[in-house]
């Protein structure tokens, strides 16, 4: 039997977590003596296992009740989620290309103009360069191989292009000092997820801070980022905190 501090350092999440799963119904645990205090079986602890492996997948948290309690289709949803994991690296290649040009520019020591930073790549060898080092890491990280699948060379530059333009607003905004939670950024957001979800992507709230929780998580993104700017992938989590909180 555990305690809740002794399932929250075993499982590396935190008593507050526990409590809120508890709170939901989505992990009750086997006895609550007359004290209060929760203590965990076994049981408890394998659930907690499929709660934080859905969780890390990006279910929100009333699905992975659904998923574990038998009330949902469990292999059509983890379909319909691989295939939205799939899209989020397509948008994690835009972003890499961005980036590439603003490091090349940098180090040649020229300012792209606006023509020539939207422009994108034109060939798909262009585009496997620029995904060369990203690649390479999602392979080593998370045995994800990219290098043999088809690249959409427009789509993948319209998606650039729109990731330039929302890390460029963000960019200002926190150079700026604007707070996460301004009206204007939260209006920018919004913008960009009306853009996403348009071509097809995951664009809820859930997905923009799952995704901004990722970026700091995957040492490749987090750097990347913060190449933009000092403190970007953090202030673009608590955008994204901020926002969802907001739209429950």
């Amino acid at each position: 039997m555990y305690t809740v501090q002794e399932v929250a350092k075993l499982a590396h999440t935190t008593v507050k977590t526990l409590h809120h799963y508890h709170k939901i119904g989505l992990l009750i645990p086997e006895q609550t003596t007359e004290a209060g205090y929760r203590i965990y079986g076994k049981k408890d602890l394998e659930r907690l296992q499929h709660i934080l492996f859905y969780k890390e997948l990006g279910f929100p948290l009333k699905e992975i009740g659904q998923l574990l309690d038998g009330d949902i289709d469990r292999e059509k949803m983890l379909i319909d989620q691989k295939a939205s994991l799939e899209q989020k690296i397509e948008r994690f290649k835009g972003l890499v290309m961005t980036i590439n040009a603003s490091i090349k520019s940098t180090k040649e020591g020229v300012d792209l103009d606006m023509e020539t930073m939207f422009k994108g790549f034109a060939t798909d060898a262009e585009w496997q360069e620029a995904l060369k080092d990203q690649n390479e890491h999602l392979k080593k990280e998370y045995d994800v191989d990219l290098t043999n699948q088809p690249i959409d060379v427009e789509a993948l530059n319209d998606s650039a292009r729109e990731a330039q333009s929302f890390n460029a607003d963000m960019v200002r905004f926190l150079q700026e000092g604007f707070p996460a939670h301004d009206p204007k950024v939260f209006e920018r957001v919004k913008e960009h997820l009306a853009v996403l979800e348009k071509k097809g992507h995951p664009a809820t709230p859930q997905d923009f801070f799952n995704q901004t929780e990722f970026f700091i998580m995957d040492e490749f993104h987090r750097k990347m980022f913060e190449g933009m700017q000092v403190g970007y992938s953090y202030f673009l989590k608590r955008v994204a905190e901020c926002y969802l909180g907001e739209t429950k």
